[in-house]
């Protein structure tokens, strides 16, 4: 357990605060591109507290801009988009998306006062189906070229959905190894055939065995923690027998993302990115390295759970998360469906909006979350200090980075971390996309 104080240190993010600080100096997502289609491209969005709207104006060029109009604090969000910009009902004042004022049409002939004003405007950019903004000050850091960012667009599909909790503990349930053997427990498999598009609903990698038997029966992980240049890495163990070992490597890209498998053939980029500090959104990259991922039925499938325009869960904690006993009695640990993400939803939502830790008793499975929340603490420390933090990446130090690799397979138990490392590398030796980039990699080295 901790202390309230360093509770409140690491979970509070509204503008002035340690951890919020620290997150502004990172990209963050802000919105899916898809929400930006359509009749109107514009879309209100709040940030760790902070209120914007997002928009594409009528060249195609993205921005962000503070909600409130400069002029007399009115709704940005239901402005209009026309002249090469974003206009203001109320009294028609004109922004482009870097925030300069290009019309005053309500002043006086000959005004020059547009000229003297500006709207706050921050850096947004479109990265794998998401679109990404950074408000904090100075250089944004590169993006690394991980999988999800390097991937054609052919070969990613992004979504979101909604937590009503803080962003630390949505982020913990991700780099937590031991709890998918109970929390995502089924009582029956699945044919692998039919799990496209859902998670821990295939086949482990080099085997037919299904992950769901794998963690249904082998609930006692081996976990280990690795410092990595990116973060944490997680290798879960589970020895199925004397001779096979399964074996699950997931990852944590400070300061809030995470990496993990979602099947033989695709892999899982996923942030927690703070509403404020009772709210969050998950935004999720599947990046496949076999064929094109099928958008259609990937996204049909999320719209029967998700309810459009705030991306909320149907089952949510106003329904009880649709639990049935008869349900938990014979299909699920939980009772509560077959999505994960409701699984995990409700995990950290019934903590409270904001988890008291001070009542928490951390097991050995739990050293994926102390070593990130050592981590956090030491760089909201060292940007208090004026000092560097993980992940403040130029572009050389971008361009260093790959993967990074994220394996759930069978193999040896004589060898189980050289099983991962060659399971990963065979898979980018036959995907399309990361062969050339694996062979510039041996080239260079």
């Amino acid at each position: 357990m901790i202390s309230a104080e360093r509770n409140e240190f690491m979970t509070r993010v509204g503008a002035g605060t340690p951890a919020g600080t620290l997150l502004r100096r990172y990209w963050q997502p802000v919105a899916l591109v898809d929400e930006l289609e359509g009749k109107r491209p514009l879309k209100a969005v709040k940030l760790m507290g902070q209120d914007y709207v997002v928009f594409r104006d009528e060249q195609g060029r993205l921005g962000m801009l503070d909600r409130d109009c400069p002029h007399r604090g009115a709704d940005l969000a239901f402005g209009r988009l026309e002249d090469g910009g974003l206009r203001c009902p109320f009294h028609g004042w004109l922004f482009d998306a870097t925030g300069q004022c290009l019309q005053t049409p309500a002043e006086p002939a000959g005004s020059k006062l547009c000229t003297r004003i500006k709207q706050n405007s921050y850096p947004v950019v479109e990265r794998a189906g998401i679109v990404f903004a950074f408000i904090g000050e100075g250089t944004p850091p590169s993006f690394p070229d991980f999988d999800c960012f390097v991937a054609p667009d052919t070969h990613v599909f992004a979504f979101k959905g909604l937590f009503e909790c803080n962003w630390l503990q949505a982020l913990e349930v991700g780099i937590d190894p031991a709890h998918a053997s109970y929390l995502h427990r089924f009582f029956q498999d699945e044919d692998p055939s039919v799990s496209y598009g859902k998670q821990f609903r295939g086949a482990s990698a080099d085997s037919d065995m299904p992950i769901t038997r794998v963690l249904r029966e082998f609930g006692r992980p081996d976990i280990s923690v690795t410092l990595t240049d990116y973060g944490l890495r997680l290798t879960a163990l589970r020895e199925l027998s004397e001779r096979s070992t399964h074996v699950r490597v997931t990852n944590v890209v400070f300061p809030q993302a995470f990496v993990i498998p979602m099947s033989s053939e695709m892999t899982i980029s996923q942030w927690h990115v703070p509403v404020d500090d009772t709210s969050c959104y998950w935004y999720a990259v599947f990046t496949s390295f076999t064929t094109p991922v099928d958008r259609q039925q990937m996204r049909e499938q999320r719209l029967k759970l998700y309810e459009l325009p705030h991306y909320t869960s149907r089952r949510n904690k106003r329904n009880g998360y649709g639990f049935n006993v008869d349900e938990q009695l014979k299909d699920t640990y939980t009772g509560m469906g077959d999505d994960i993400n409701v699984h995990d939803q409700w995990a950290v939502e019934s903590q409270g909006p904001i988890q008291d830790r001070t009542r928490e008793h951390l097991g050995t499975t739990d050293k994926g979350i102390v070593a990130y929340r050592k981590l956090l603490v030491e760089a909201i420390e060292a940007t208090r200090q004026g000092r560097p933090a993980p992940m403040l990446i130029d572009a050389a130090q971008a361009a260093a980075l790959s993967g990074p690799a994220s394996i759930d397979g069978i193999g040896e138990s004589a060898d189980p971390h050289g099983y991962w490392r060659r399971a990963d590398r065979h898979r980018r030796e036959k995907c399309d996309w990361a062969a050339p980039r694996l062979r510039s990699q041996a080239t260079t080295s």
